[in-house]
């Protein structure tokens, strides 16, 4: 018991001080954000550094997935964005030798000034993607009918 005693005195105030100064690479100020790396954080959580996760979910809070793309192009107008547009892919040619970047896509210089919102960029990756996808399907569609074309002329 006595051992005990002696022991729990000796770690007691190195518990105690380890409580009592806390972590020293976060910081909350009075707005309630909380900064982890940074004295100054500008969100609710800003974290200067890496993060490792297993997930992060994202909520779309008003914004809209890009099915509107496949409705656009396949009924010509958008209930979900009507003032959405499908480029063809010689609009796509030259606004890329005009800008360097894809159309709604920012620009290098604009995400090193900026930054990205996972959110934002996420539906328009995938925006493209869809694009890409009825660009490919066109593309397939002619590639089947040019090889038609060519059999029945080998068969003539």
């Amino acid at each position: 018991m006595k051992k005990t005693l002696i022991l729990f005195m000796l770690l007691f105030p190195i518990i105690g001080s380890c409580q009592a100064t806390g972590f020293k690479n976060i910081t909350e100020i009075k707005n309630g954000f909380v900064g982890i790396g940074t004295k100054t954080p500008d969100a609710m959580l800003t974290v200067k550094g890496s993060i490792h996760t297993q997930e992060v979910l994202v909520d779309l809070d008003g914004a809209v997935a890009p099915d509107y793309v496949f409705e656009t192009y396949y009924t010509g107008i958008s209930s979900l964005k009507s003032d959405y547009r499908f480029l063809s892919l010689g609009e796509i040619e030259t606004f890329i030798q005009k800008n360097h970047h894809l159309p709604k896509i920012p620009s290098a210089a604009s995400l090193k000034e900026d930054g990205l919102s996972l959110k934002e960029m996420n539906l328009l990756l995938l925006e493209k993607i869809e694009e890409l996808t009825l660009h490919t399907i066109k593309q397939q569609k002619q590639i089947d009918f040019l090889s038609e074309q060519i059999q029945m002329l080998k068969n003539e």
